[in-house]
């Protein structure tokens, strides 16, 4: 499915054997919260996080925020079991890790459609393998129900033998097949995690790279960093004057019958207008979940 057009500047990830931070997820800024069965939870609290999970979401409370679920890999013990029981529940999409090929993706369609899952919910594949990334594009073209493409940054840097580069350079060539990959079929694309909390300078940057590259959001594992992710990721109140001044100049060639449109003697073309109106809607769409949330803006 193509991505709706909606916020996701900030997407954390929530242990789900963490009573207590999927209680505070309530309260946070996040666009998206990512209740994780997988890398964050030890084998021997699977099957609590599972519970602690399917009970959160049936009490909800979480407002506009995204609600998305990582479950454990189908090849493992517990992968199925968290599809067959997530399948009918309200949340917005299913997380899947270390995505390799389409047939990855597909199992976990068929494994949903079994269960009787809605035809809204979505699919996200995130792609931590040298092969996922190699195989990116057959990912994003594998299944109706897919709508997002994540960045696995830290299992891929240490596949790739890749050190902590800075601008992460080892990674650009990774980051730029995923991204191309949803893009081309329409997907949302997030980036990967760091690690590294103690630096919040080296964080924005990292912020600031991944919104330069194109990414929609960035994928957390701190509450500390929403805040950092929401303001490198969201349109600033620049781009949106600038949008603002697009459109405007539009209406006015269109109003008097102007076959173009000129802004600053420069002039303006069908992907500008589309741009400026994305812009403007995203803004709209953030200011209406602040508001909802009760945060500050």
């Amino acid at each position: 499915m193509a991505a709706s057009l909606r916020p996701r500047r900030s997407a954390l990830y929530v242990p789900g054997d963490n009573a207590r931070a999927i209680e505070k997820a309530r309260t946070l800024a996040a666009d998206t919260l990512i209740f994780d069965l997988e890398d964050a939870v030890p084998p021997a609290n699977k099957e609590t996080a599972r519970a602690n999970v399917l009970a959160a979401l049936a009490k909800g409370g979480y407002g506009r925020r995204e609600i998305v679920v990582r479950v454990n890999g189908l090849a493992t013990h517990w992968g199925k079991a968290d599809l067959a029981a997530l399948a009918k529940l309200r949340l917005d999409a299913i997380a899947l890790p270390k995505v390799e090929s389409a047939a990855d993706v597909r199992e976990a369609q068929s494994a949903l459609d079994a269960a009787g899952a809605p035809a809204t919910l979505a699919l996200w594949a995130m792609i931590e393998t040298p092969r996922g990334v190699l195989r990116a594009e057959e990912i994003a073209g594998s299944s109706a129900r897919l709508a997002c493409l994540v960045a696995g940054t830290t299992d891929l840097a240490k596949d790739l033998h890749a050190g902590d580069s800075p601008g992460r350079q080892a990674l650009l060539p990774s980051l730029g097949m995923i991204l191309l990959a949803a893009r081309a079929y329409g997907l949302a694309c997030l980036d990967g995690v760091r690690l590294d909390l103690s630096d919040d300078d080296a964080f924005d940057l990292e912020c600031e790279q991944g919104a330069m590259l194109g990414f929609d959001g960035k994928t957390l594992i701190h509450p500390k960093t929403i805040d950092g992710a929401n303001r490198a990721f969201g349109p600033t109140e620049e781009e949106l004057a600038e949008a603002r001044r697009i459109l405007a100049a539009h209406e006015d060639a269109l109003a008097g019958g102007k076959g173009v449109t000129l802004l600053d003697g420069k002039l303006v073309e069908q992907p500008h207008l589309s741009a400026a109106q994305r812009v403007i809607a995203m803004a709209e769409q953030i200011a209406v979940f602040v508001e909802d949330a009760g945060l500050a803006p």
